[in-house]
């Protein structure tokens, strides 16, 4: 029963829209289809990715909260521990949204990961695709040069390892690093890499497309959050 689901709930349907995107959006290119199928499953995920924008910013005002909190209770770390738990129910802070959305995405991956290993070719396409989805011919999986289906593929694998690098240098910009931060900030980038230079390269053109678009809203929501921050403190 889990097996028929996995294959005609979720793997058959993405795999249908994967090739009805390479023949009608992405001009024949299997790339820009896998890049397209990504946007279009971050527009549909963009409310869980509001709710997690709004979370990481009622964080914000939790810990500043209860940094306010943390000299009246610096004797009574139980008190205080207790405190911290009021405020964060208080502020309606919870990590399911960004769970949720972090979990589907990667459900995506794994289902990428099938399609590639079990081929893209005209006579496996013709049972799995549905009726009125034309079968494409034979699929072009060559994009700028690289083939999105291969393995150890160094320079994609790098620019996503260099992105996050960059992306968690820039978000914690104005911190003290502790040796652990530190530590983090090299090994995750790292790990990164040498996971997606085993995988086939199309899973870092999977990974790069969401990060940039997490980026650009995230870099939208953060700009709503602050203007209303402001708004708020002009009122007190």
């Amino acid at each position: 029963m889990l097996a028929n689901f996995w294959y005609f709930g979720l793997y058959q349907p993405l795999f249908n829209v994967l090739i009805w995107l390479y023949a009608h959006v992405a001009n024949g290119n299997l790339g820009w289809a896998v890049i397209w199928l990504t946007v279009f499953l971050r527009i549909v995920l963009l409310p869980l990715t509001i709710i997690s924008e709004r979370n990481a910013w009622r964080e914000e005002k939790a810990e500043e909260e209860a940094i306010g909190k943390a000299s009246a209770f610096r004797h009574d770390r139980v008190l205080f521990k207790s405190e911290v738990r009021a405020i964060m129910k208080r502020h309606k802070i919870s990590p399911w949204a960004k769970v949720a959305a972090l979990g589907i995405q990667l459900l995506v991956l794994v289902l990428l990961y099938q399609v590639f290993v079990r081929g893209i070719t005209g006579e496996r396409m013709s049972h799995i695709l549905y009726s009125f989805v034309d079968l494409p011919g034979k699929i072009n999986i060559i994009f700028y040069g690289f083939n999105i289906g291969a393995r150890h593929d160094v320079f994609w694998a790098g620019i996503c390892a260099l992105y996050l690098f960059g992306t968690i240098v820039w978000e914690n910009r104005g911190h003290k690093w502790t040796t652990g931060q530190a530590f983090f900030l090299f090994a995750f980038p790292a790990f990164t890499y040498l996971a997606l230079w085993i995988l086939p390269m199309v899973k870092s053109l999977f990974i790069l497309t969401s990060m940039l678009f997490s980026t650009i809203i995230e870099g939208a929501m953060r700009t709503v959050f602050l203007k209303k921050k402001k708004q708020e403190k002009s009122h007190h």
